[in-house]
């Protein structure tokens, strides 16, 4: 058990740290934009909720590759692996085309969302703009996914880190002006990210193309990289489930932070502030359950039944036990993060209530994660999505939403809710995994 953690925990540290580069855009972002007002940041919050939805559909749908690549790797299949690669690509680019375009013509519906009518105005081109960074994002994210399926997973961290630096400066130039640069305020957040995300997908593509490691899988380019009807669907059939599973969860949360809009632009800028340091902690469960699935992938491909409980088992704990330990960080610090990202008491005082509720539904937001993740990597994406459409759709949202309205708890009953719903994925997910662990071992044996 103890080899098999350290392991995992050699492929998750550096995944935890890119998606932690991630988090950090949103909280520059955040934070900066906080300067200008709380009305700016109601509307980065908008665009934020809005824009997670084709975001996660675009992630979801690719997320296919990493599992493919790593059953390919244990069967030693570099010809499948190559091929993967490149179909993800194709995916990546027709997908981030559509959803650029949804998203485009989704900005004309603001006004009709309920939102005051200055965080509208604040929102639209930042949104727009934010759209349009899906596209170099998607082929980022294919050509990550191919790198982590191969356990490569430090080629994406050291870009991701070396971007944000770069992704800081953009947003202290366009959104202030300084330098000679247009003040473009709220959207100048969007032109910085647009940027950043085309650079690193110029410089993962460069690496994949150059670096010695992924030669062997490159250089079949001539044979392999072929559009295929076969895999493009055997490639749907994991992400389409894994994006609805995604699109569930974080459609939850933007509708969640739609409602919070309805309250006001205090609650929402409050709710802003208690989801980005919820997603902080989130990235490293994220990590985990990311690492736990390449592992479990690579030894269903070379059928490893003795490994494929190991792994699932020790991950599992893992997920558990730092949820414990988020837990008690957020109750430790709640009362000083809000200020990170404002100095409006009124805003401050109810996201640290917020931070309350974060921090009781941690263990619940780490372990359902680590269950989406053994789920797939096992290629178990069907009933496991339909898991997550009951807790968060069938639970979640209805109780969240009751107790908001009709039972006047506001933003709290809302964030009741999110427990509620995170509470009953993470319970689904993990029996599934280990109902079906036995079966799944036999059949391999």
């Amino acid at each position: 058990m103890k080899h098999t953690f350290k392991a995992t925990l050699a492929i998750a540290i550096p995944l935890i740290l890119g998606n932690l580069t991630q988090v950090a855009y949103g909280l520059i972002d955040t934070a900066m934009i906080g300067s200008l007002g709380y009305r700016q940041l109601a509307a980065a919050s908008l665009v934020v909720n809005i824009i997670a939805i084709p975001l996660v559909i675009g992630i979801g749908l690719i997320m296919a590759v990493t599992p493919l690549v790593a059953i390919a790797k244990g069967q030693e299949n570099h010809h499948k692996v190559s091929h993967v690669l490149y179909n993800g690509w194709i995916i990546s680019i027709v997908v981030g085309i559509l959803l650029a375009v949804i998203v485009h013509l989704l900005s004309y519906f603001l006004p009709q969302m309920g939102q005051e009518p200055l965080v509208v105005a604040y929102a639209k081109d930042y949104l727009i703009i934010m759209g349009y960074s899906l596209i170099p994002m998607m082929v980022f994210s294919a050509s990550k996914n191919f790198a982590d399926g191969l356990q490569y997973t430090q080629t994406a961290m050291v870009l991701s880190l070396l971007s944000l630096p770069l992704n800081a400066l953009l947003c202290w130039l366009f959104i202030f002006g300084h330098c000679g640069f247009p003040a473009m305020g709220v959207s100048g957040a969007g032109v910085a990210t647009l940027i950043t995300r085309i650079l690193l997908a110029i410089a993962m593509i460069v690496v994949i193309a150059k670096h010695k490691v992924f030669h062997p899988f490159t250089s079949l380019r001539k044979d392999a990289w072929q559009i295929k009807s076969a895999t493009i669907k055997e490639m749907l059939g994991i992400g389409v489930p894994s994006s609805l599973q995604y699109c569930m969860e974080a459609g939850a949360f933007s509708v969640s932070g739609i409602m919070v809009g309805w309250l006001g632009a205090v609650p929402q800028a409050a709710h802003q502030i208690a989801l980005n340091c919820a997603s902080t902690t989130f990235m490293a469960s994220l990590g985990f359950s990311m690492a736990g699935s390449i592992r479990i992938s690579e030894a269903f491909g070379k059928g490893q039944a003795k490994e494929l409980a190991l792994i699932g088992r020790s991950t599992a704990i893992t997920g558990l036990l730092y949820g414990f330990v988020s837990a008690m960080l957020m109750i430790s610090f709640g009362h000083y993060l809000p200020y990170i990202f404002t100095q409006n008491q009124t805003v401050a005082q109810v996201a640290q209530m917020l931070l309350i509720y974060a921090a009781i539904f941690q263990i619940s937001d780490s372990t359902q994660a680590i269950g989406v993740g053994l789920c797939r990597g096992v290629k178990d994406v069907v009933k496991p999505t339909i898991y997550v459409a009951i807790a968060y759709w069938g639970i979640g949202i209805p109780i969240g939403y009751c107790l908001a309205f009709p039972y006047h708890l506001g933003v709290i009953g809302i964030w009741i809710g999110f427990v509620v719903g995170l509470s009953f994925s993470a319970g689904l997910l993990n029996y599934r995994f280990f109902k079906n662990l036995h079966k799944t071992v036999a059949a391999l044996s």
